[in-house]
């Protein structure tokens, strides 16, 4: 979701910086904020009981996190982290209630955003219970796409490393680097300097 600028600052929305590896929030902490990213990258992630990452997503300009929860008395399943140097409006959980009262059409916008999130993370499930890694990227990089204005055929660029497509889809990475390789002679995607064109 993308929320005017101004409108965020005047319910009380201020801008903070974060350096790449900045923690933004824990797995466990208090629900305290909307967020939206100005500019830079946020991954949402989890660890399982060995250590290993989990990414539930990886999110960048005019994207916002944590909006969901602001309706729950929740604490945060995952922990966000910047993944580069980033700036984000964040506007304390009453002040964007109050705004969400004040200006109802936000809740037209706010539940087309959260559908289209829980349609995909269905999607991802789906292609997540597959056993074959072609078809779990391919729902991966179609969830990716969902976000791209257009319809063109290996025109995307897919603005991750192998080790976070992997770590988005359950994966050894030597197995990704595999699974993309078969795609790529399918004729699936393109790959042009170690950029994938989906």
């Amino acid at each position: 979701m993308n929320i005017d600028q101004q409108l965020l600052r005047s319910f009380g929305g201020d801008t903070r910086s974060y350096k790449a590896k900045d923690t933004i929030f824990k797995e466990g902490d208090h629900v305290q904020y909307y967020f939206q990213i100005v500019k830079g990258k946020i991954k949402l992630n989890t660890y399982d009981e060995e250590g290993r990452e989990f990414i539930h997503n990886i999110l960048g300009i005019n994207q916002s996190f944590g909006d969901s929860l602001l309706f729950l008395e929740k604490r945060y399943p995952v922990n966000a982290v910047c993944l580069e140097l980033s700036e984000l409006i964040r506007v304390p959980k009453n002040n964007f209630l109050d705004m969400i009262r004040k200006h109802p059409d936000l809740s037209l916008s706010m539940n087309a955003c959260l559908s289209q999130r829980i349609y995909f993370k269905v999607l991802m499930m789906k292609s997540m219970s597959s056993q074959n890694p072609e078809s779990r990227l391919k729902g991966l990089l179609d969830y990716l796409k969902s976000y791209h204005d257009g319809d063109c055929i290996q025109c995307f660029p897919v603005e991750l490393t192998r080790q976070q497509m992997a770590n988005l889809v359950g994966l050894r990475v030597e197995t990704v680097i595999r699974a993309l390789k078969k795609m790529e002679k399918k004729g699936e995607i393109r790959i042009k300097n170690r950029k994938i064109l989906y």
